[in-house]
């Protein structure tokens, strides 16, 4: 079976060993990972209905980098690539659901989901140096902020506009999927 981590790399399995390659793998390396992806959107979706949503997506992006500083050293998380799965099938469901979260809820969940996600991007950049680390870091932050704070304000502007909530279930509904078809990846050996 891939390594995951390989499997949705920038820099094609290898380690980043220049600024440039380790701002590059930052910028690219959560967005072009789907299930990364699709965490990210829906915790800009789900902070949308907080008046302090801004904050609680950063407080994600800032829980993700403290996942990657967790994997930086070799710590081991047994099962993380089923957490990250079973995390965007949770976020996923948030936004079938007609309730919103407490904003307190709503923030420990994206710490912990920040976490996980930001763990399991750590693998990319294992056994890094300095430089492209902290590249990488700036990479990651950047991406990721722009991400979750688009789909904050696009669910916002969607939200204005008295649209159907139809559309934000659709969008909860894709990530539920997409979450589930990770799941099954990490559950379902390769053949």
């Amino acid at each position: 079976m891939a390594d995951p981590a390989f499997a949705h790399h920038v820099m094609r399995g290898r380690i980043p060993v220049t600024f440039v390659d380790g701002l590059l793998s930052g910028l690219g390396h959560p967005v072009i990972g789907l299930d990364h992806f699709a965490a990210v959107v829906a915790v800009g979706c789900l902070a949308a209905a907080h008046r302090a949503g801004p904050a609680l997506a950063i407080g994600f992006v800032l829980a993700m980098i403290t996942g990657v500083a967790v994997h930086v050293p070799g710590t081991t998380v047994p099962g993380a690539e089923i957490m990250v799965a079973l995390s965007v099938i949770i976020l996923g469901a948030m936004l079938l659901r007609k309730r919103q979260m407490a904003a307190g809820a709503a923030f420990g969940l994206f710490i912990a989901v920040g976490l996980i996600h930001g763990y399991v991007l750590g693998e990319s950049i294992y056994g890094a140096e300095a430089a492209p680390l902290t590249a990488y870091f700036i990479g990651l932050a950047v991406i990721q902020s722009a991400v979750a704070l688009a789909a904050l304000f696009a669910t916002r502007a969607v939200a204005q506009r008295q649209a159907d909530v139809l559309t934000l279930r659709l969008v909860g509904a894709g990530i539920t999927g997409i979450g589930l078809a990770v799941l099954m990846q990490q559950v379902i050996p390769a053949v």
